[in-house]
């Protein structure tokens, strides 16, 4: 909800959580997390066009905000593994709805988006219309 349907000012306490948990980076790894711990390559590796960076980040921010943990263990080489917390867990539900959702509606959401392109190619300048 806008800050002008809430009442709120544009600096919103709910907007920091928001940005958190609705990037799409961290919505994926509380998903890939849901079936229990998982290391920091079987993540990469399960995340398509992710790079380490990135991961890291976002793992470092889901910690800092209580949604994950990181666990090292003293191996050679060292292991670490990252889980949802008792917090993290509760986040589920709204992903997995959303998730649903998304599923459901890719269809109409793609025709939407068909029929948008089509209405407003003419719209566009020549160039952009023939690199399309």
């Amino acid at each position: 909800m806008s800050p002008r349907h809430t009442g709120e000012r544009a600096t919103c306490p709910a907007r920091e959580v928001l940005a958190r948990v609705g990037d799409k980076w961290s919505v994926l790894v509380v998903g890939l997390l849901s079936d229990g711990p998982m290391r920091f390559s079987e993540l990469r590796r399960s995340i398509d066009a992710i790079s380490q960076r990135m991961l890291t980040l976002t793992l470092r921010g889901l910690e800092r905000d209580g949604l994950v943990t990181r666990t090292v263990t003293p191996t050679i080489p060292p292991r670490v593994d990252y889980a949802l917390t008792r917090l993290g867990r509760t986040l589920l539900d709204p992903v997995i709805a959303l998730a649903r959702w998304a599923e459901a509606n890719r269809p109409a959401i793609q025709q939407s988006r068909d029929r948008y392109d089509a209405t407003h190619a003419a719209r566009r300048p020549k160039a952009l219309r023939s690199a399309s």
